[in-house]
């Protein structure tokens, strides 16, 4: 009898009541953020409320295929990893401007597209670039993703960022309860229930919400039942030279995270994403950007906050994210359902943020753990690199200053702190060094390993990587 090989876990599929439960973990802690976009976008062009209630149903839809397509995967689109897609956040500042400034949504959208068809020619180019990404800078990378969105669950536990009752102690005192529920169900509910702490936690936090008048249900009833998003809703799109530019450099932004967030899923996983499965991922990237400009949606790229909850729930199955998806599409075409879920105030995502964005961090440091300190510049690569990640999470102002594209690319401090690592660790651990003085990228007797840890022993995976990449 032939012994059947084992399914590693990103491949198996849970039971159809835990994929359901875990899929809608996924979902919740997606959905602030997945709306944010839509309605800062469309706040700053102040589109009426119908042209916004739009958007946001569309953005839904557009995110649940994406993610599919990054499950599940086809021909060569899709990491085929448990990552979550949604709207990112480097587009917002080019799109209010292209849209202020006279362009409109189709502008918008022409450049979208546009963006989106350069990812999936430039996935490849990247995908060979992996072997600049060793322990060193992805373990950076990882650390800097979860510091940065550490203050999105801050403002989301204090009521939400601009509310009347910002920083009120009953805002904190509710994220407080579900964080401690979180890790109450973490430690002492049976392992199952232990995997869906996330989700329980907001559910319990929304069922002591609600007669606490923190829940505001009237946009359910507003909401349609049906709603389906037609291509080019607001008029074809238009190219304008400008409005290109800037989101070409978007997409660099968001190829440069995106690569950070993949490299982490696989290591959460214990699946290495290699140069061909990168190429792969970012290719699902472009396509999903290309559909968000043809569906009236925005730019997508991997969710980090779905990397954390992959994390702390070490439910590493692929087919749970697929089924988020899932979830999306109806949310998508089911306003009503998504009104719903809209109202869950957001002291409730703030305590589940907390752990999730931590677990995050934590994971970085975990892969830190991998490279060598001693003898060299590692140390300094980390510091400074982290330095700059935080520079902009701090002080958001400070780049107020410099040119439309510099702030794009800066005031991302994911964006700001992985392109330091990446520099430094070439400066440090590539380049030749000075005549006279020690390589400072570990050498066999600092015991550095073999495989690019401290950035040395590179050279000899470039003719492998270059054979697998596409």
């Amino acid at each position: 009898m032939t012994a059947t090989a084992p399914v590693h876990p990103v491949d198996e599929i849970p039971p159809k009541r835990q994929l359901a439960a875990f899929g809608l973990q996924h979902v919740l802690a997606m959905y602030a953020g997945a709306v944010a976009v839509p309605l800062i976008v469309g706040g700053a062009m102040k589109l009426p409320p119908a042209d916004l209630a739009y958007l946001i149903t569309a953005d839904l839809l557009v995110c649940g295929i994406a993610t599919l397509i990054q499950c599940i995967g086809f021909w060569r689109f899709g990491v085929r990893l448990p990552i979550m897609q949604g709207c990112t956040f480097a587009a917002v500042s080019p799109m209010v401007l292209i849209g202020t400034t006279g362009g409109g949504l189709p502008a918008i959208y022409g450049s979208v597209i546009v963006a989106g068809l350069a990812i999936v020619l430039l996935a490849p180019v990247f995908g060979r670039l992996l072997r600049f990404f060793p322990p060193l800078v992805t373990g950076t990378v990882i650390l800097i993703i979860g510091l940065s969105l550490l203050p999105v669950a801050g403002n989301w536990a204090a009521g939400g960022a601009g509310s009347a009752d910002f920083g009120e102690p009953k805002n904190l005192a509710l994220a407080a309860f579900v964080l401690a529920v979180v890790l109450g169900v973490q430690r002492f509910a049976p392992a199952f229930l232990s995997r869906i702490a996330v989700l329980i936690g907001i559910v319990v936090g929304l069922a002591v919400a609600v007669p606490f008048g923190f829940t505001d249900f009237g946009g359910v009833g507003d909401a349609d039942w049906v709603g389906i998003s037609t291509p080019f809703h607001f008029g074809a799109p238009t190219f304008e030279f400008s409005a290109i530019v800037s989101m070409l450099v978007v997409a660099l932004v968001t190829m440069t995270e995106t690569t950070g967030d993949l490299i982490a899923v696989g290591e959460m996983t214990d699946r290495k994403v290699e140069p061909r499965s990168l190429s792969d991922g970012l290719r699902a990237d472009g396509l999903s950007t290309v559909l968000g400009g043809v569906f009236n949606t925005f730019p997508y790229t991997a969710y980090a906050q779905n990397v954390g909850l992959v994390g702390m729930t070490r439910v590493r199955s692929r087919w749970v994210v697929a089924t988020a998806g899932g979830i999306l599409v109806l949310l998508g075409l089911l306003p009503k359902l998504g009104a719903v879920v809209a109202a869950i105030p957001a002291p409730v995502l703030g305590g589940a943020g907390l752990v999730m964005f931590g677990t995050v961090a934590a994971s970085g440091l975990r892969t830190l753990t991998q490279v060598d300190f001693r003898g060299n510049n590692n140390l300094t690569v980390v510091a400074v690199s982290v330095a700059m990640g935080m520079l902009p999470v701090g002080v958001p102002t400070v780049y107020e200053k410099f040119p439309d594209w510099f702030q794009t690319v800066m005031n991302s401090g994911i964006s700001a702190g992985c392109l330091t690592a990446i520099v430094l660790n070439l400066l440090f651990n590539h380049l030749p060094a000075k005549a006279g003085s020690d390589r400072s990228g570990g050498s066999a007797d600092s015991g550095a390993e073999p495989d690019g840890l401290s950035g040395g022993g590179v050279e000899k995976g470039v003719e492998k990587s270059r054979e697998e990449a596409v």
